[in-house]
C-alpha cells in the first residue's frame, strides 16, 4: 500500500533540500490545477524551490505535469516540423514579427501562441493590434487551419494551455520568487510544449534590460530548458542574446511594427537583421531544411532582398483581418501629438543606452501596462537615431519622443537624457549573440 501523500511532507521534503518523486510532482500540480491545496502551502513550497533549487529531473518532471494540466495542441496534420520562437522579453524585441513570416517564406510552418506585454517589455499581440482589423482572438481550430493553409498565424496564449502555469506564475510573482530558474524554465518550456511545436528556439535575453541579468544566469536558464527538452524528447535550442540596449531602433507598438515593415523590406537596422536572420537559420537546421546556420542564413537574406518576406508579410496580415494598406503605406499609423528631441550634450562616443530606462519611460508615455487589464497607446513610444559605440557631437539627434502629452514628453525627455552616457574613448558595440545552447 502506497504512502498517503501530504502537501506538507512534499513542502519539508523541499525545504530540505531533497529530491521530489514523480508521484510528489504530480500530486502537487494537480492540488494546484484542482485548487484542493491552499495559496499558502503552494506559495510555502515555491519559497522552498526557489531557496533549495530542483534537479534536472524534477524540473522535467514538473514541466511535463503543468503541460498536461490542459489541452495540447496537436499540429500533426500541418507538417513534419513546426516551429515555435519564444523570447524571455526584452526592450524593442519585435522579433517574432518578422521571423514567423520570413520562416514561412522559407517554407515552415510556424504556429505561434504570443502574449501581451506587462512591466518594462513590450507584448507581440499588443504591437500587432495596432494594425487596424489584425485579429489575434483565433479559436484553435482556425489557428491550426491559417497555418495549414497560409504556413503561419500568430494568436493571443489561451487559458486551456498549461493553465496551472498561471496559477503558479501569480503567486510566484506575490511572493517573489520569479526568479527560481527551475520554476522560469518550466513555466517556459511547459507552454511551448503544450503548445504543439516541436522545434523550439528560445532567445534567452541578458542584460539591464532583461529579467536575466548576468550571462552566468542566462546560460545556467537556458541549459536547463534544454536539459528539460532532451527529458521529454522536445529539440529545444537556446540563444543568448544581449540586451544592454534596446534591439533596433524602435521602441512601442506602431513604431515597432513600422520598423518590423522596414527590415522585412530589407532596410532595417543591422542587429536587429541579423538576429531574426540567425534564429531563423537554426530553425531551419533544426528542420533539417539547411545543413548549417550560415547557409540558413543566406537563404533567409535572399528571401529579404526579393521581397517575398514581404509578400509574406502582408498575407499573414490579411489572413488576421488587419489592414494592408497599413503596411504598404505606414504613414497610414497614427502619429504621436508631440515629438521631442533628444540631442547630445557631449561629443565622443556613446556608451551606454541603458535598455530597462528607456523600457520604463515609454512605459510611463503609455505604450505599456502595469496589469492586464491596463490599456495602451499605440503611438507613443521612443525612436533611437544614435546606439552605443556611434560618435557624436553636441547637437547631434540621439533619439526622438512620441508622446500624447506634453508633460509626460517632457520628463521622459530630461530622464532619457539621464540614460545616455558617454565616453572619451572609442566604445565597441555590446555582443548581440552571446552563446547558443542545445545546437
Amino acid at each position: 500500500m502506497s504512502k498517503r501523500l501530504r502537501i506538507v511532507d512534499i513542502i519539508a521534503c523541499k525545504k530540505e533540500g531533497k529530491e521530489h518523486s514523480e508521484e510528489e510532482i504530480n500530486f502537487l500540480v494537480k492540488g494546484v490545477k484542482n485548487k484542493t491545496i491552499p495559496d499558502y502551502q503552494i506559495s510555502a513550497w515555491l519559497m522552498a524551490v526557489n531557496i533549495k533549487g530542483m534537479t534536472k529531473k524534477e524540473s522535467a518532471i514538473l514541466t511535463r505535469a503543468i503541460a498536461m494540466s490542459g489541452e495540447i495542441l496537436d499540429l500533426s496534420a500541418i507538417g513534419e516540423y513546426i516551429v515555435d520562437k519564444h523570447s524571455t522579453g526584452g526592450v524593442g524585441d519585435k522579433t517574432t514579427i518578422i521571423l514567423i513570416p520570413l520562416l514561412a517564406a522559407a517554407g515552415m510552418p510556424v504556429a505561434k501562441l504570443s502574449g501581451r506585454g506587462l512591466g518594462h517589455t513590450g507584448g507581440t499581440i499588443d504591437k500587432l493590434e495596432s494594425i487596424p482589423g489584425f485579429n489575434t482572438s483565433l479559436n484553435i481550430d482556425d489557428f491550426i487551419n491559417t497555418v495549414k493553409a497560409h504556413k503561419c498565424a500568430i494568436a493571443s496564449q489561451t487559458n486551456n494551455l498549461a493553465p496551472v502555469d498561471g496559477t503558479l506564475y501569480a503567486l510566484r510573482d506575490a511572493t517573489a520568487t520569479v526568479a527560481s530558474i527551475p520554476l522560469i524554465a518550466s513555466s517556459i518550456v511547459s507552454k511551448k510544449i503544450a503548445s504543439g511545436a516541436n522545434v523550439i528556439v528560445l532567445d534567452v535575453k541578458c542584460g539591464n534590460g532583461a529579467f536575466m541579468k548576468s550571462i552566468d544566469d542566462a546560460r545556467s536558464l537556458s541549459q536547463t530548458m534544454v536539459d528539460i527538452g532532451k527529458y521529454l524528447n522536445k529539440s529545444i535550442v537556446s540563444v543568448i542574446t544581449g540586451m544592454e540596449q534596446p534591439l533596433g531602433n524602435a521602441v512601442g507598438n506602431n513604431l515597432e511594427i513600422i520598423e518590423s515593415i522596414e527590415t522585412l523590406k530589407n532596410k532595417g537596422p543591422k542587429d536587429l537583421t541579423e538576429l531574426c536572420l540567425y534564429l531563423g537559420a537554426i530553425s531551419l537546421v533544426k528542420a533539417n531544411k539547411a545543413a548549417t546556420i550560415r547557409e540558413g542564413k543566406f537563404f533567409l537574406a535572399k528571401l529579404l532582398k526579393n521581397g517575398k518576406a514581404f509578400e509574406q508579410f502582408k498575407l499573414f496580415v490579411k489572413n488576421q483581418g488587419g489592414d494592408v494598406s497599413y503596411i504598404d503605406n505606414p504613414d497610414k499609423f497614427p502619429s504621436s501629438k508631440y515629438k521631442l528631441e533628444l540631442k547630445a550634450s557631449n561629443s565622443g562616443f556613446i556608451k551606454e543606452i541603458n535598455a530597462l530606462e528607456v523600457g520604463k519611460l515609454c512605459k510611463i508615455l503609455g505604450a505599456g501596462r502595469e496589469t492586464k487589464e491596463d490599456s495602451i497607446d499605440h503611438s507613443v513610444g521612443i525612436v533611437l537615431n544614435k546606439k552605443i559605440g556611434y560618435k557624436v557631437k553636441p547637437g547631434d539627434l540621439i533619439a526622438t519622443i512620441h508622446a500624447n502629452a506634453e508633460e509626460e514628453g517632457q520628463a521622459t525627455l530630461e530622464l532619457l537624457g539621464q540614460a545616455v552616457a558617454y565616453s572619451d574613448i572609442q566604445i565597441t558595440a555590446p555582443e548581440l549573440i552571446i552563446d547558443t545552447i542545445g545546437h
